[in-house]
C-alpha cells in the first residue's frame, strides 16, 4: 500500500484520564472514563468516542463516493457509528461496532446494497475486518 496521509496523536497523562493531542495541535482534548468503566464520566471524551466519530465520518464518505460511482444522489444520508467495549474472556477487552445507515428516499434493497459496497470501500471496515464483527443496519 502506498500511504497517502498519515495522522499522529499523542496520549499523555494517566491514558484513559488524561490527554490526547494531534501533531498538528488540531486535535487536543481531555479524556475521562465513563462512568460505565468505573470512571468518574467527567465531560470530556474517551477513546471509543473519538473511534466512533472517526468510523462514522469515513464510512458517510465512502458511502457518498459509492452512491456517487452508482448514479444515486444520498445528500440527506446520515451515518451513525456505535463502538462497545467490554471483557474479551481472554483476559483483555475487546470491542463491538454497529453502523447504522440512513439513505432517505431510497427502498431498503437499494440502501443496503450502497452500505455494503461502502463497507467495501471504507478504510476502518477494511482494518477491522476478521477482528470485530460489525453490525450494518440501514433505516
Amino acid at each position: 500500500m502506498t500511504t497517502l496521509y498519515t495522522a499522529e496523536a499523542t496520549a499523555s497523562g494517566e491514558g484513559r484520564d488524561g490527554r490526547t493531542r494531534s501533531s498538528d495541535g488540531v486535535l487536543d482534548l481531555g479524556l475521562s472514563v465513563p462512568k460505565e468503566l468505573g470512571g468518574p464520566g467527567e465531560e470530556a471524551t474517551n477513546p471509543e468516542q473519538l473511534f466512533a466519530a472517526g468510523y462514522a465520518a469515513c464510512f458517510h464518505s465512502a458511502l457518498r463516493v459509492v452512491a456517487r460511482r452508482a448514479g444515486v444522489s444520498v445528500d440527506e444520508s446520515t451515518v451513525t457509528a456505535r463502538v462497545g467495549m467490554g471483557p474479551n474472556g481472554d483476559g483483555g477487552y475487546g470491542l463491538s461496532l454497529s453502523l447504522r445507515v440512513g439513505l432517505p428516499g431510497l427502498d431498503r434493497q437499494r440502501a443496503l446494497e450502497l452500505a455494503e459496497a461502502a463497507d467495501r470501500v471504507c478504510p476502518y471496515s477494511n482494518a477491522v475486518r476478521g477482528n470485530v464483527d460489525i453490525e450494518l443496519e440501514v433505516a
